[in-house]
């Protein structure tokens, strides 16, 4: 009897760990990002003013629960509103996934995104998650993703550019579900002029830049939402692998900071890699 009473609480302390455990990996989903900065130089235009830039950079939302919701949101746009950044920047993936909560369809996904103030504007992409296909039917088209930010006054680019303060920012298509155009957007950069700035869904594009001075702002990684103690991070959905999974890159002229984002994917669970908006400060060289 007392040996199969102390199996019984020893199965219930169990129960009770691993229950435990998984409250504490939905909290830290759930948490309020950290603030990350960093700052980097790039080669201002001679018409431009010699006053540094700052950019929020606000990536993969995926706005469904039960780690994220509107009103989660908009505490992380107050956020972003008193670190008081010249520019956002959306890096993409706004739509979540069903993880046991509530879900939002495409408009509702970006309608947190309309109380960002920001004297140069908010910039956004699309990523794989916003993407329309026959399995994703909750995505808008590109013409409708376009209208909707519009509404907003958000400018939304696929395989564009447009200026911003001294910046020349070059927006893709997201690169792991469309082909996208990087000559036609380094074009338009060049036409617009300006400090390169490249706004992409995902990293798997910096290797293909020119090896030219350009800052290159990325999500897509979660930072490997899950990271082991001792191993790091273990898997991002790259090709490149843990290559670029996380944080600030930097390769010859080149300069390149991949966002851990606010959401999750998969599961609603973060371990060590907590969620995170970066403040850039850009200064002229």
């Amino acid at each position: 009897m007392n040996m199969r009473r102390k199996i019984l609480w020893t199965l219930l302390a169990l129960v009770l760990l691993a229950g435990g455990f998984a409250l504490w990996l939905i909290l830290n989903a759930r948490a309020m990002p950290v603030v990350r900065r960093a700052a980097v130089v790039l080669p201002f235009p001679a018409d431009a003013p010699r006053a540094p830039v700052t950019v929020a950079l606000l990536t993969d939302t995926h706005l469904s629960g039960p780690d994220n919701s509107p009103a989660r949101m908009a505490r992380i746009v107050a956020q972003i509103n008193a670190l008081k950044p010249d520019l956002v920047l959306l890096g993409g993936d706004y739509i979540g996934d069903a993880k046991g909560g509530e879900t939002y369809d495409a408009r509702a996904s970006i309608a947190p995104f309309a109380g960002l103030r920001a004297p140069l504007g908010v910039v956004a992409v699309l990523g794989n998650h916003d993407s329309r296909s026959q399995k994703n039917q909750r995505a808008l088209s590109g013409a409708d993703w376009q209208a909707a930010f519009a509404r907003m006054g958000i400018t939304l680019l696929q395989d564009g550019a447009v200026r911003r303060g001294p910046l020349a920012i070059g927006g893709l298509q997201d690169v792991y579900t469309r082909r996208i155009d990087l000559p036609v957007t380094l074009a338009a950069m060049a036409r617009v002029g300006g400090a390169p700035l490249i706004l992409s869904h995902g990293p798997d594009v910096f290797p293909t830049l020119p090896e030219t001075p350009s800052l290159t702002l990325v999500g897509h990684t979660h930072c490997g939402q899950v990271a082991l103690p001792f191993a790091g991070i273990v898997y991002v959905p790259s090709k490149y692998g843990t290559r670029y999974a996380c944080g600030l890159y930097r390769d010859g002229a080149r300069t390149m900071i991949v966002a851990g984002g606010v959401g999750t994917s998969g599961l609603p669970i973060r371990m060590l890699a907590p969620p995170d908006i970066w403040l850039i400060t850009i200064r002229p060289q």
